[in-house]
């Protein structure tokens, strides 16, 4: 899962945009953008933030600027020490693959904010805040707190089993089954964590540009904007 190796798969596979949302970490982010340059591929950056309850949150930002300050954040209320033994290297990459450094934090740990803490918080610098794989047992909102919180102002969920929910907005109908709250948006993704895993889900968008903010036009179903199923 280099950037090279993501940015090429990504596009033999036809994506057309990415977000590279690692856990609880953004240092790749930059090499994945660079890597893409003249590429055709567009590529958002994010994080995969495991709360405080152990749900996972995607917050993706088009500024670098408000994705740094949502990685200080983690950071800083995120603790213990990487042990590469167990949980593998933790590598910084350049946008040719090459390795210039590693993560020494426990970045498959959880952080100490809230679930409302770190949805505010990737609101407050202008992110978009996805649920991340609701569908699965293991870290989603779901599987962990049997039910979105009332209140709790997600911008969408994802879904990514093969079994998942074809519906772009969740209806009354689909409501109970899913555990979501209706009219919330729902995308497809591959949450892939190897190459091959790249592009086997994705979420068609009726956007101008490839950006989190027209994104975020599309999940909220405005100025024309939508997701295509």
């Amino acid at each position: 899962m280099s950037p090279p190796a993501v940015v090429r798969t990504a596009r033999e596979r036809g994506l057309d945009l990415i977000a590279v949302c690692d856990h609880n970490s953004a240092e790749n982010v930059g090499a994945a953008t660079r890597a893409a340059r003249d590429t055709g591929l567009a590529v958002i950056g994010g994080m995969e933030i495991c709360t405080r309850e152990e749900v996972h949150v995607l917050g993706i930002f088009d500024d670098g600027l408000a994705l740094s300050s949502a990685q200080q954040a983690v950071y800083q209320n995120l603790s213990g020490e990487n042990n590469p033994e167990v949980f593998g290297e933790q590598l910084v990459m350049n946008e040719r693959g090459e390795v210039v450094g590693h993560n020494s934090r426990l970045l498959i740990g959880a952080t100490g904010l809230s679930l409302k803490e770190v949805v505010g918080t990737i609101h407050s610098l202008g992110g978009l805040a996805i649920a991340a794989h609701v569908d699965r047992p293991r870290f989603s909102v779901i599987s962990q707190l049997g039910f979105v919180p009332p209140g709790l102002e997600l911008d969408g969920a994802e879904v990514c089993s093969d079994v998942a929910t074809t519906v772009s907005v969740v209806d009354t109908a689909q409501a109970g089954r899913l555990r979501l709250p209706e009219g919330l948006a729902v995308v497809r993704s591959s949450d892939a964590h190897r190459p091959e895993e790249i592009g086997s889900r994705c979420t068609r968008l009726l956007v101008e540009e490839p950006t989190a903010c027209e994104v975020g036009k599309a999940l909220r179903r405005i100025e024309g904007r939508r997701i295509l199923v």
